[in-house]
């Protein structure tokens, strides 16, 4: 029984975790200046920082194995994506690095737990 309750937890702590992070993304963007590099690097952030969350919803509810590895490849693409936006906004000194660093911290994280959660579905492969 506690087994299945730490599988029911797990999930939805990333669920809550994904979307808490696209939250902070949606934030970063308001808080950019309004000049054309920050925003076109904002709406480029804003897309695949937000999809992260969306991305492992749709694993969770795969039919298969195969479509849970292709969902959350999917997400840990958006999220490495996101990791470079957010280094070219420090890089450019379009947002300062040091209020950054709290996300880019996040974005590790996730990436870490989700290429963790993702070699446990392929280990279970036949």
């Amino acid at each position: 029984m506690k087994e299945e309750e730490d599988k029911a937890a797990g999930p939805e702590d990333l669920k809550s975790r994904t979307r808490r992070f696209a939250l902070r993304i949606i934030r970063l963007f308001n808080a950019l200046p309004a000049n054309e590099v920050a925003r076109t690097i904002g709406k480029q952030i804003l897309r695949s920082g937000t999809s992260v969350g969306a991305h492992y919803r749709e694993g969770v509810r795969s039919r298969s194995d195969a479509e849970i590895v292709s969902k959350w490849g999917g997400a840990l693409q958006e999220l490495e994506e996101t990791q470079y936006w957010l280094e070219l906004l420090a890089d450019a000194e379009v947002f300062p690095r040091a209020q950054l660093s709290d996300l880019n911290n996040e974005c590790d994280e996730l990436i870490a737990i989700l290429t963790t959660c993702l070699k446990k579905v392929k280990a279970r492969a036949p």
